[in-house]
């Protein structure tokens, strides 16, 4: 399970660095973006879901699901971001880069939140109210919605092994 979640964390953030441009963007497309990566990770959650409840050791299999949602949650922000700050300068107390934005996101997500990068403008702080929310749900409901399926398989094995007597 480590190997895979290392791989898979190399190959995120290897593909944010590498793959998504740092270039200019329409507001539309960000949002776009914003929606589809949200989907995304919706999408992955149920089949994560799947694979934790159907597993023979569901625990692992949802820290596995967590190690691979949370990256792509962070990446889904870091990503709108970096072309926000592309788009217009005015967005942030200064402009974002990859590493930057990547920094940003996970301040925001952990609640730290120094304070060196801020949203300047309306619209920077409206997007990063929405991530703190969602990262509560993030927190709260996934991490609730997949242990409780690590404990329904648990259950259902549970069953199977005592049988009928």
């Amino acid at each position: 399970m480590l190997v895979v979640v290392t791989l898979t964390w190399v190959a995120l953030i290897a593909g944010y660095y590498y793959l998504v441009p740092a270039g200019k963007a329409s507001s539309i497309s960000d949002f776009v973006r914003l929606g589809a990566g949200l989907l995304a990770v919706v999408l992955i959650l149920v089949v994560q879901t799947r694979r934790v409840v159907a597993a023979e050791l569901p625990t692992l299999r949802a820290v596995e699901a967590l190690a691979l949602i949370i990256p792509i949650f962070l990446l889904v922000f870091s990503t709108l971001y970096l072309s926000l700050s592309h788009t217009s300068s005015s967005m942030f107390s200064e402009k974002l880069d990859h590493s930057s934005s990547l920094y940003f996101t996970i301040t925001v997500f952990s609640t730290v939140g120094f304070g060196d990068i801020t949203p300047v403008n309306d619209t920077a702080r409206i997007i990063v109210s929405v991530q703190m929310l969602l990262d509560l749900v993030l927190i709260g409901a996934v991490v609730r919605l997949l242990i409780n399926a690590a404990k329904s398989s648990f259950e259902r094995a549970a069953q199977r092994s005592s049988g009928p007597d």
